[in-house]
């Protein structure tokens, strides 16, 4: 019998975007640590014979230097999408203009650097807003993928600002990152957006524990496992069980530093989880790969788009779209 489609991508934030998150000086000069990140996951990739997507931020692909890595990327079997070309998590503030520059701009250089169009994309902190969808639309792409489903952005966003250092106009303008309560009451599985001008996209959530909605992707269970093996384990079982219970086929999501650490990239230590050296990080991270790949055949992200398009699912209102904080669109869930 076949395992369950489910997909692993990547949000390839580079270091000036973690830096510029974090309110640190120097990040206009976009210091890279593409050269030796890029490297490193692709091996690991190999390894385990996955292929995954990677959301590249736009400014990264027309910088030179970094376009060789982007290059190899694609070379290596994998796919791309489209990380916006600034990487600002308060993307739900641009205009309908500004925002169809940011999707437009990233998407030629994304496509100049890897020889890849992107068919996905996916806002920085989980941002986005009807405009946006309907832009991405507008430009076809396959679907979005910037919502994840959880209660718990606002004390995601404390602690944001507890360890950040911004500017109080800099705290403004993202009073709005990783969403509010009412995000916990999206539907965890892939569903369409109803968007204002009567047409249809679809939303591929990063999946969090059904019912529950608490996250666990990769950088929570890394998190675990400096506690114990055994209660990241416990997590993940947990998880990997709701999931096959409810149906829920994974959108699983890495980042960076879940793969790389401070022996690494020693400017980003100030980051959690970044004292843990890579070559753990990596030990991690095999174990989980095998545990969701005993379960669900993994894959990028357009072959887990392309399963939802078109397996014939029924859809229908979801019952919790009037609670949703954006009127002008609707959810439409799939049920497996």
């Amino acid at each position: 019998m076949n395992k369950p489609i489910a997909s692993v991508s990547l949000d390839l934030d580079n270091q000036w975007s973690y830096m510029k998150i974090h309110g640190d000086a120097g990040w206009e000069s976009y210091p890279s640590y593409l050269g030796a990140f890029v490297p490193h996951v692709l091996d690991v990739l190999d390894r385990l014979g996955l292929s995954i997507t990677f959301f590249i931020v736009g400014k990264d692909a027309a910088i030179e230097s970094n376009q060789e890595y982007l290059r190899e990327i694609t070379r290596r079997g994998h796919e791309v999408g489209n990380h916006s070309f600034h990487h600002e998590s308060w993307l739900h503030t641009y205009s309908r203009e500004e925002l169809a520059e940011e999707i437009s701009r990233a998407e030629a250089q994304i496509e100049a650097a890897t020889g890849q169009r992107p068919a996905g994309f996916r806002g920085p902190g989980f941002s986005w807003s009807p405009a946006l969808l309907e832009v991405l639309k507008e430009r076809g792409y396959q679907y979005d993928a910037s919502t994840l489903p959880t209660y718990i952005g606002p004390i995601a966003r404390m602690y944001y600002f507890w360890t950040a250092n911004l500017s109080r106009e800099e705290r403004e303008t993202r009073k709005g990152l990783f969403g509010s309560f009412k995000d916990g009451l999206r539907p965890v599985k892939p569903y369409l957006w109803q968007l204002g001008n009567g047409e249809t996209l679809l939303e591929l959530p990063v999946t969090t524990i059904p019912v529950f909605k608490t996250p666990f992707h990769f950088s929570y269970l890394l998190y675990l496992s400096g506690f114990s093996t055994a209660l990241m384990d416990a997590y993940l079982n947990f998880a990997i069980a709701m999931c096959r219970a409810t149906g829920t086929q994974p959108s699983y999501l890495l980042h960076p530093l879940d793969l790389i650490g401070g022996d690494q990239v020693p400017q980003l230590k100030f980051f959690p989880g970044m004292d843990i050296p890579s070559g753990r990080k990596v030990e991690v991270f095999t174990r989980v790969m095998n545990k969701l790949g005993k379960y669900f055949e993994l894959g990028n992200m357009s072959r887990y788009a392309r399963y939802f398009l078109s397996t014939g699912l029924k859809s229908r209102e979801a019952a919790l779209s009037g609670a949703l904080s954006r009127p002008e669109v609707r959810a439409d869930s799939f049920e497996p």
